[in-house]
C-alpha cells in the first residue's frame, strides 16, 4: 500500500523540503500538480504529505483548545504528545486508506474507466492540502479549508481519473463529506458559522 517508487515519472522531491514543495504547488496549480505528480505505485510520498498535514491539524487543535486534548495521562503535554503520535503511526495513514477505500467504492459506480488504487489514495492524501490550518478554532477559517479541500479533490478526480468535472463532483461527494466535513471538522464549523451569524 505504501510503496516508494525510486525514479517515480512525476519527479516528486523527497523530505520536507518536498512536502513544502508539493504543498505549494497543489494550493496554487492544482490541474498541473495532479496531472503531472499522481503516479502509479508510489504512495510513499502522498503518506507523508498526508501525515503532515494531519499532524499539523491537531497541533493546531491542541494550541487553540486545549480542551480537545484526550487525557491520556495526568500531564497534559504527555497526552497531547502520546495523541500526535497515534495520529503519525496509525490513525492518519489508516483514514487515509479508509477514505481512499470508500474513493474507490465510488468511482467503480461513477466513472468505469480510470485510473488505479494508488492514484487515488494519492489524490486524497494531497487533496487535504488547505487542511494544515483547519485545526485553528476560528469557524469561517475551517469551512474554507474544508470547501477547499473538497474542491482539490474533484479536480484531482477529473485529472488523474480522466473524467469530467459532473462525474469528479459526484464521485468526491461522499469521500469529501467523510474526510473533509466529518473528521476535520467542516461541518461543524459550518454550523458554529451559521449560528454566529444567526442564521440558524
Amino acid at each position: 500500500m505504501t510503496t516508494w517508487v525510486e525514479t517515480p515519472t512525476g519527479g516528486r522531491e523527497r523530505g520536507p523540503r518536498g512536502v513544502v514543495r508539493a504543498w505549494i504547488a497543489v494550493i496554487i496549480a492544482p490541474r498541473q500538480f495532479f496531472a503531472s505528480a499522481v503516479t502509479p505505485g508510489d504512495q510513499a510520498p502522498g503518506l507523508v504529505f498526508a501525515i503532515s498535514i494531519a499532524t499539523a491539524y491537531v497541533v493546531g487543535l491542541f494550541a487553540g483548545n486545549p480542551s480537545q486534548i484526550p487525557q491520556l495521562s495526568n500531564n497534559l503535554m504527555t497526552s497531547a504528545g502520546i495523541t500526535v503520535l497515534a495520529v503519525v503511526l496509525l490513525i492518519a495513514p489508516a483514514i487515509l486508506h479508509l477514505t481512499a477505500a470508500v474513493q474507490t467504492i465510488v468511482l467503480i459506480f461513477v466513472v468505469p474507466d480510470r485510473a488505479g488504487v494508488s492514484e487515488t489514495v494519492q489524490i486524497v492524501a494531497y487533496a487535504a492540502a488547505p487542511c494544515i490550518i483547519a485545526g485553528i478554532p476560528i469557524a469561517a477559517l475551517r469551512v474554507v479549508c474544508a470547501i477547499y479541500a473538497s474542491i482539490l479533490l474533484i479536480i484531482g478526480i477529473r485529472e488523474v481519473h480522466t473524467t469530467s468535472t459532473l462525474r469528479a463532483v459526484i464521485a468526491a461527494g461522499i469521500p469529501a463529506t467523510l474526510l473533509y466535513g466529518s473528521a476535520l471538522g467542516g461541518i461543524d464549523a459550518g454550523v458554529e458559522l451559521l449560528q454566529s451569524l444567526s442564521i440558524l
